[in-house]
């Protein structure tokens, strides 16, 4: 009897769901030339950024660090908008001199409520916030087994949790914009997982480009644009300045461990990427100027060789398997 009804209900989720999905797909088909339309439709108004992580500590005894948010911060005022840098920690911050340039504290880990309370408050320095630059983040290296699911929280709860109370919090503001983005900077890494290490990290960065994916679809209908950033290796990347993880060592991994902790301690200083290239074009892209002009809206966007490389090897794995076990992953549906 419970199965019976519960098939009755699916029926009928199912109709309504294929009647809601019909005019669902009709709305989001009246969007679809706004997401494809090209990216030099350039308007003069300047708009307002809010951006996360534009610092995470910087200390007048200390030099700042010279992340993708300053970049963003300096590129966004330099071509006529505003902006709201949010950090975790302003006291003694060293900024740019800019009537057009607010900071904000925003701890992105306080949870939903505290959050949409600053960004209320952020609302109303300007009116509006056009874009959202989701860049606050961290990267915590360690194995799996060692750093345990208390490490994969750790991350998530910054990375993944943060990033998703901030984009709700700003929704209803960016809902009011006449042209909206939100910027959501993911990794490479999100495609090359398989590096000992790097678990946590990437799964991280997998989940933000899947928010990404999906807030794509569910914000078309307000005209909201979503874009992937997926750098690459760049100089800026806070993810080599933190310590490998080994408070709980475990000596079968102490060679494997050993091998990581030497291969991620040679990285920094050796990274291609240029940063200040890389943020002026997601400003460009934002925008609709420069490298973007003239081209169609991109989901996503890769920054660097070894993006491109990244993501061509991921693609090329997958097609492989496919192409390999094509016959047995089609050969598991129902017999007609």
């Amino acid at each position: 009897m419970i199965h019976a009804a519960t098939g009755r209900n699916l029926d009928t989720a199912s109709a309504l769901e294929t009647q809601c999905g019909a005019m669902y797909s009709e709305t989001l088909s009246a969007h679809t030339t706004y997401h494809q339309q090209s990216s030099a439709a350039v308007e003069t108004r300047p708009r307002v950024w809010l951006i996360t992580g534009y610092i995470r500590i910087c200390y007048s005894t200390i030099r700042c660090s010279s992340g993708f948010g300053r970049r963003l911060v300096t590129s966004a005022l330099a071509r006529g908008d505003r902006v709201i840098a949010t950090a975790r920690t302003v006291d003694d911050i060293k900024i740019l001199s800019s009537p057009n340039l607010n900071v904000l504290q925003l701890d992105v880990t306080a949870g939903f409520e505290v959050i949409k309370a600053r960004l209320d408050q952020a609302a109303k320095i300007w009116g509006q916030i056009d874009v959202l630059v989701n860049n606050a983040g961290v990267g915590y290296l360690g194995l799996l087994e060692e750093g345990r699911s208390s490490l994969l929280e750790k991350q998530f709860k910054v990375n993944v949790i943060g990033t998703l109370d901030v984009t709700n919090a700003a929704l209803p503001h960016l809902r009011a914009s006449k042209s909206a983005t939100v910027v959501m900077l993911g990794s490479r890494s999100a495609y090359r997982t398989e590096r000992a290490g790097l678990g946590f990290y990437s799964a991280s960065k997998a989940a933000v480009h899947s928010l990404g994916e999906t807030l794509s679809v569910e914000l078309a209908p307000f005209s909201i644009k979503v874009l992937i950033v997926a750098p690459g290796s760049f100089k800026t990347e806070g993810i080599y300045g933190q310590k490998f993880f080994t408070s709980n060592s475990i000596p079968a991994y102490d060679e494997l461990r050993n091998i990581a902790m030497k291969r991620f301690s040679a990285v920094p200083g050796t990274q291609k990427g240029d940063p200040d290239k890389a943020m002026e074009v997601v400003v460009d892209v934002v925008k609709g100027e420069g490298k973007a002009k003239g081209r169609p809206w991109p989901l996503y966007l890769a920054l660097g060789d070894d993006a491109d490389e990244g993501i061509r090897q991921k693609s090329t794995k997958l097609l492989r398997h496919v192409d390999e076990w094509g016959d047995v992953v089609r050969s598991v549906n129902f017999d007609t």
